[in-house]
C-alpha cells in the first residue's frame, strides 16, 4: 500500500497536508469509523480520496450535488484517477453498464445521489463490489436539525447494511453540536473518531454594515480592495442589476444564477476565474465546490437566509490565507424582507399537497403512474397557469426535492423543433431569394436528414458553430422563416428539469412527510431569529458570534471584524480628535459627509453626529451644493 503523502505528491502536487487532514486519513486507513468537520476550503475531499486510492477496491461516494459530484469526477480523471458519478437521467441499461465498470472495471470511485441507494438494480451491483470505504459529504443533510435536511439520506443505512464491514467518514463544513449527535446516531457509528478543525479564519475580517445607500458602500468596498470578489444577492434579476450597475461604473464584473445555459454559467465562471473580471454577482445557487484562492471580498447585499449558509458562502474569501473581508450590507428595510423571503414563504402541508396535484396535473401523469419521468420545466408558465405565489412555489418545489418526492434540476434548456414544408425546390427558390439565410439553412439540412419528412429536434448552438454565426442569428432566421411559411417552428424555453421520483399518489404521498415540513419550518424561523440577532449584536466579536453558534468555546475575539475595529477606535479615538480631523480637512476645501468619510477612521455615525454638532455650534455650514465647509471661510 503507497503512503499517503506518496499519493498526494504523485496526484496533487503537495508535499505536505493541512492542519488534521493526516489524522483523518490515518485513522480511516486503519478502518475506523470517522466523523471530521473541516470548515470551507479545509480541503474535506483529499480526507477520503487518499484512503481510497490507497486501498484495493472502489470508494461510494454520497452527494446530494450533482453539480459538485460531476466537478470532482471531472478533476479525478483529469488526474488519470478513474471515477463515475451516477446522476438523474440515466437509462437503466447505461446504468447497468456504469455499474458493472464499477464491479470489473478497475475503477476507484462511485458518486450517487442518496435517492439511487433505494433502486434494487444498484442494491444488487453493490453487494458484488470490492467497497474500501463509504464517504458522505455534506452529511448534515442526514439531521433533521442540520441545514438543507434530506430524508433521502437516511437511506445511507441501507448502503451500512449492504457492506456492514466497510468503515464510514462523515464530512461537513457546517454542523451545530446537536446535528453531529444526530449524525453518529443515524451513521451507526460506534466509538468514531471525531476529527472537528475549529471553524476559526483568523484572516477573515466579518463586518456588517448599516447603510442606507448599500450601492455606494459595495463600490467603495470592491474599488478599495481592487480584488476578486463575490457579491451575493437574492434572486436572478438583481444578478444582472448589480452586474449593469458596476459595469457602468468601470467595474469589470459578471454574473450567475440557475437560470442560465450551461455555456453562460461557464464562460462568466471562467473569466472570473482567470480574473478577466473582478466581481462575480451571484446568487445562491454559484459557489459549491469552487475553490479561488485569492478571493479578497465576499460581500451579501442581503441578508442570508441561515447562518450555516453564510458561514459557508462568507468562507469562500481568503483561502489563500491571506487577509479578506465577509461584509453584509443591512438597512431598515432587511428584516421585513428577510421575513417576507424565508417566513412568510413557508408553505403549509395543504399548500404542498396542492402543488403536487398541480404539476402532475401539468405533465399529465395518471395516478400511480410517472415514476423516473423526467419533463422539461417552464417555472413561470408553471407559476401563471396555477396563479400560484412564485417564492411560496418555489420553496414547495425545493421541499418535494429534498424529500425525493422529484428531483428538480435548475438548468436552462431550448428546445427547438423544425419541419420543413415546402418541397425541395421551393426552399433552394426561396434561398435564392434570402441569400443571408443560406448558410444556416444548409447546415441544418446537412446535419438533419429528416427535416422535410417530420418534426426534427435540432440543435441551434451546433447550428450556429457550423454557419460560424450567432445562436440568436439562428432563433433570428428560424422566425423569419417560419413567418414566410417555410417551415414550423416550435420553440420553448425551459429553466429546469422535473423528474418525478415516486408514482403519482396525491395525498397520500405528501402525508408521509408532512411532519418533515413543520419541523423544517420550525427549524426555518429559528435559522431566520439567529441571522437577525447576529447582525443587530454590535456588542460581541462577529467571530466568536458565529463560532459559537457551531459550539465552539472559549474563543478570543478575532480584533478585525466591525465590532472589533470600532470598540478599538472607540479607545483610541475620543471626540475631540474627530472634531480636530473634520477641521483640518475642512481647511482644505468644502467636502462632503461622504468624502469625510473615505478619510477618516471612523464610523459614519460617528461622523454624522459630529458633524452635526458643528452645525449647532456654527463652526460648519452647508453649501448650495450640500457639501461642508467652515463657517468663518467666505
Amino acid at each position: 500500500m503507497q503512503h499517503p503523502i506518496q499519493i498526494l505528491e504523485r496526484y496533487w502536487s503537495f508535499t505536505s497536508f493541512r492542519p488534521l487532514q493526516e489524522d483523518i486519513i490515518n485513522a480511516v486507513i486503519s478502518g475506523e469509523d470517522v466523523m471530521a468537520l473541516m470548515p470551507t476550503g479545509g480541503g474535506k475531499s483529499l480526507c477520503f480520496q487518499i484512503p481510497a486510492l490507497a486501498k484495493e477496491g472502489v470508494c461510494i461516494v454520497i452527494s446530494p450535488l450533482i453539480a459538485l459530484m460531476k466537478n470532482q469526477v471531472q478533476a479525478l480523471s483529469d488526474k488519470g484517477i478513474k471515477a463515475i458519478a451516477l446522476t438523474s437521467g440515466i437509462s437503466y441499461q447505461h446504468l447497468d453498464a456504469l455499474l458493472d465498470n464499477c464491479i470489473y472495471g478497475n475503477y476507484k470511485f462511485l458518486y450517487l445521489s442518496p435517492e439511487r441507494l433505494q433502486q434494487e438494480l444498484v442494491q444488487d451491483r453493490i453487494r458484488l463490489m470490492n467497497v474500501n470505504l463509504i464517504a458522505v459529504d455534506e452529511v448534515h443533510c442526514i439531521s433533521q436539525w442540520g441545514n438543507d435536511f434530506r430524508p433521502s439520506y437516511k437511506n445511507i443505512q441501507l448502503l451500512r447494511q449492504l457492506k456492514p464491514s466497510v468503515n464510514c467518514i462523515a464530512l461537513t463544513a457546517s454542523a451545530t453540536p446537536n446535528v453531529v449527535d444526530d449524525i453518529i446516531t443515524e451513521l451507526d457509528f460506534i466509538q468514531p473518531k471525531v476529527f472537528q478543525q475549529s471553524f476559526a479564519r483568523p484572516n477573515l475580517a466579518y463586518m456588517v454594515f448599516h447603510e442606507d445607500d448599500k450601492y455606494y458602500k459595495m463600490e467603495t468596498i470592491i474599488k478599495k480592495q481592487n480584488a476578486s470578489s463575490i457579491i451575493y444577492v437574492r434572486n436572478r434579476k438583481s444578478t444582472v442589476e448589480i452586474h449593469n450597475h458596476l459595469e457602468k461604473k468601470g467595474i469589470r464584473a459578471t454574473y450567475y444564477h440557475g437560470g442560465l445555459s450551461n455555456t453562460e454559467k461557464d464562460n462568466n465562471f471562467n473569466d472570473w476565474l482567470h480574473n478577466r473580471t473582478q466581481v462575480m454577482v451571484a446568487t445562491s445557487a454559484f459557489g459549491m465546490g469552487i475553490d479561488k484562492p485569492d478571493v479578497k471580498t465576499v460581500i451579501h447585499l442581503n441578508l442570508p437566509e441561515s447562518l450555516e449558509s453564510y458561514f459557508q458562502e462568507a468562507g469562500r474569501a481568503g483561502r489563500n490565507g491571506e487577509k479578506a473581508f465577509a461584509v453584509i450590507l443591512k438597512n431598515n428595510s432587511d428584516e421585513e424582507l428577510v421575513k417576507n423571503q424565508f417566513l412568510d414563504s413557508l408553505p403549509s402541508v395543504e399548500f404542498v399537497k396542492l402543488v403536487y396535484r398541480k404539476l402532475c396535473n401539468y405533465f399529465q401523469i395518471s395516478y400511480g403512474e410517472g415514476e423516473y419521468t423526467t419533463h422539461q420545466f417552464n417555472f413561470n408558465h408553471f407559476s401563471k397557469t396555477y396563479k400560484f405565489n412564485t417564492i411560496l412555489l418555489y420553496n414547495a418545489l425545493q421541499f418535494l426535492d429534498r424529500t425525493s418526492v422529484i428531483s428538480l434540476s435548475k438548468q436552462f434548456n431550448r428546445q427547438t423543433l423544425v419541419q420543413c414544408i415546402v418541397t425541395n425546390n421551393s426552399l433552394f427558390a426561396y434561398l435564392e431569394k434570402h441569400q443571408n439565410f443560406s448558410l444556416v439553412v444548409k447546415s441544418i439540412l446537412r446535419t438533419y436528414g429528416g427535416v422535410f419528412d417530420q418534426e426534427i429536434k435540432i440543435n441551434t448552438t451546433l447550428i450556429a458553430s457550423k454557419a460560424s454565426v450567432e445562436e440568436e442569428q439562428v432563433f433570428n432566421i428560424l422566425e423569419q422563416l417560419k413567418k414566410d411559411e417555410i417551415i414550423t417552428l416550435n420553440a420553448s424555453k425551459t429553466d429546469a428539469q422535473v423528474t418525478f421520483i415516486q408514482p403519482r399518489e396525491d395525498d397520500k404521498t405528501i402525508n408521509v412527510i408532512a411532519t418533515i415540513l413543520e419541523q423544517q419550518n420550525t427549524l426555518k424561523q429559528n435559522q431566520v431569529a439567529s441571522v437577525l440577532n447576529y447582525v443587530k449584536n454590535d456588542a460581541l466579536c462577529k467571530s466568536v458570534q458565529l463560532l459559537s453558534y457551531f459550539g465552539e468555546k472559549e474563543i478570543g475575539a478575532c480584533g478585525i471584524c466591525s465590532v472589533c475595529i470600532q470598540r478599538n477606535h472607540s479607545e483610541k479615538k475620543d471626540t475631540k480628535q474627530l472634531k480636530t480631523a473634520i477641521i483640518n480637512l475642512l481647511e482644505q476645501g468644502d467636502l462632503s459627509s461622504r468624502a469625510l468619510s473615505e478619510q477618516l477612521e471612523y464610523s459614519e455615525k460617528e461622523i454624522n453626529h459630529m458633524i452635526q454638532l458643528l452645525l449647532e455650534h456654527h463652526i460648519i455650514c452647508i453649501t448650495k451644493t450640500n457639501t461642508y465647509k467652515l463657517a468663518h471661510i467666505k
